[in-house]
Parts: structure tokens; C-alpha cells; sequence
């Protein structure tokens, strides 16, 4: 991991996010680049009228004096730092920064107590992860001693959750933490036996060069539930989620449970595109 992307709105949430990447730039030696979007009308910077130029011209600087307070961090000495003021408000547009730049993986903040909410002018966080190819990691909470030990995988173990679940041990190995894997029988959604659920489970880890006796079987009343309750127990320090990018993060597991899980659950998470 070489290089990490940081969209900002200045805020705490974001200032959350940096720390967190910083913590993994210096353990990766890896660069960041610090991203904020403006989303200033075209109709505005390309009006003749000189006032509404000059408007333009000063919310972009003021844009960038900003990332002198925000950027004054003790936590980032020594890491390679990149500036970037864009006027984008086409939330593709991150992923198309995250390709050019060779990006690694995406470092957020959300607010994530009633959703996703209002994350930069135009944008939010659930939209990024929508759009993105790359990893995103979402972090909502202050993570001054972040370490990851614990990952935890959940998912349906259906094919499709196949290249998810390579990206996860991956990210796993990159960090040298254990990678948990995790399928949640639930007795309303998709119930399974008991040898249904092993059958399903094995032939899923076939596929995936993997051992059957890696994957957890965890009873709940819902996925969600059971997700955030394992990690209650589990000392989970990050779950990782597929994710349907067109769809956001509906779908994940079996139903549309994904935006739920990521917006309850306080610890970071990691979501990972269905190809």
C-alpha cells in the first residue's frame, strides 16, 4: 500500500479520517493526498461579470488556505503530503482521481449517527463508496491508537462474494492482522440448515482455494444484528463489507441490510466493490 486518498470537508469527521491514514501511511510508508471538492456552478467560474469571477476565484483560495490549519498536524510529520482543490461535484470523479493517482485506498469520515450524512459540498459518504473501485474505509469516531489486529468478513458466500473476499484477505495480509470470516444464519432471512449452510460454505471456500473450517457460523435475528453483535465480542477493530457499487451498499449479504450495518456499527469499516 503506496498511496492513500483523503476527501475533506475540513471537519471533524475528516480530521478523524486523516489521522487514521496517517497512522497507516506511516506503518505502509505510504504517501497521502488530501482532497476537497468544491462544487462551484461552471455557470459561476465561467460568468463574464467580474464579481461573480472574483467569488470564485476566492472560495478556491480560501480553500487552500484552509488546508494550512488542517494539515498542521504533529501525526503527519514525516509523511509525503499532496494538496488537492478540485472543482468536482460528480461523485465519479473521486474514483476517477483514485485511478490517475494509483490510489491505494480511500480514507473517509462520516458522521454515520442518522445515516450518511452532508460530507463535503455535493457530496456524501455513501455516494463515494458507491462510485468507488477502491477500498474505502469509513470512520466516524476519534481512532488516536488505531491498530488492526481483527478484520472481520461477513457475507452470503455466494460466488460473487468471491472477489470481495480475496480483496479482504489482502487487505488483510497487508496489515499482518487475521482475517475473520464470518456467515450469519438468521431464522427470517434466507433461512438455511445446518447442512445447507456448511454445504454453501464449502463450496465457497473450494473456489476460493480456502479451508472450510475458516468460516464461523453465527446465529441472530437478523445479519445486522449478528455482525454488530460478533463484533461486540469478537475484538473486532475493522468489518469489511462487499458492496454493489451502482447500488450502493443495498444488497450486501442476503437483502438490503449494508447501509444499516455500516451506519450502526462504530467502528471503522472497510468496503470492498462487487465485480
Amino acid at each position: 500500500m503506496k498511496h492513500i486518498l483523503v476527501p475533506t470537508d475540513f471537519s471533524k469527521p475528516s480530521a478523524y479520517a486523516l489521522q487514521v491514514a496517517a497512522i497507516i501511511a506511516k506503518e505502509q510508508q505510504a504517501e497521502i493526498t488530501v482532497l476537497h471538492m468544491m462544487g462551484i456552478s461552471e455557470a459561476l467560474i465561467t460568468e463574464g461579470e467580474l464579481q461573480e469571477f472574483e467569488e470564485a476565484k476566492y472560495f478556491m483560495g480560501l480553500a487552500k488556505k484552509r488546508f494550512k490549519t488542517f494539515l498542521d498536524q504533529p501525526f503527519l510529520k514525516g509523511i509525503k503530503i499532496n494538496e488537492v482543490v478540485q472543482n468536482y461535484k460528480i461523485f465519479s470523479e473521486i474514483n476517477n482521481i483514485a485511478k490517475e493517482q494509483n490510489i491505494d485506498l480511500i480514507v473517509m469520515g462520516s458522521h454515520g449517527s442518522t445515516g450518511f450524512n452532508e460530507f463535503f459540498v455535493g457530496s456524501n459518504t455513501e455516494k463515494v463508496v458507491r462510485s468507488s473501485d477502491v477500498p474505502v474505509l469509513v470512520i466516524k469516531q476519534p481512532q488516536p491508537d488505531f491498530k488492526i489486529r481483527n478484520i472481520l468478513f461477513g457475507c452470503s458466500f455466494g460466488d460473487k462474494m468471491i472477489r470481495p473476499f480475496k480483496a479482504a484477505k489482502e487487505f488483510a495480509q497487508t496489515f499482518n492482522a487475521t482475517l475473520k470470516l464470518l456467515y450469519i444464519n438468521t431464522p427470517f432471512e434466507d433461512f438455511l440448515s445446518t447442512s445447507e449452510t456448511n454445504e454453501r460454505i464449502a463450496k465457497f471456500m473450494s473456489k476460493a482455494g480456502e479451508s472450510r473450517d475458516r468460516v464461523e457460523i453465527y446465529n441472530d435475528y437478523s445479519v445486522e444484528h449478528g455482525l454488530l453483535n460478533y463484533c461486540k465480542t469478537g475484538n473486532i477493530d475493522v468489518l469489511a463489507l462487499p458492496t454493489h457499487g451502482r447500488k450502493g451498499l443495498s444488497h450486501f449479504l442476503i437483502g438490503s441490510i449494508g447501509e444499516d450495518v455500516a451506519n450502526h456499527a462504530n467502528l471503522p469499516v472497510l468496503t470492498i466493490k462487487i465485480t
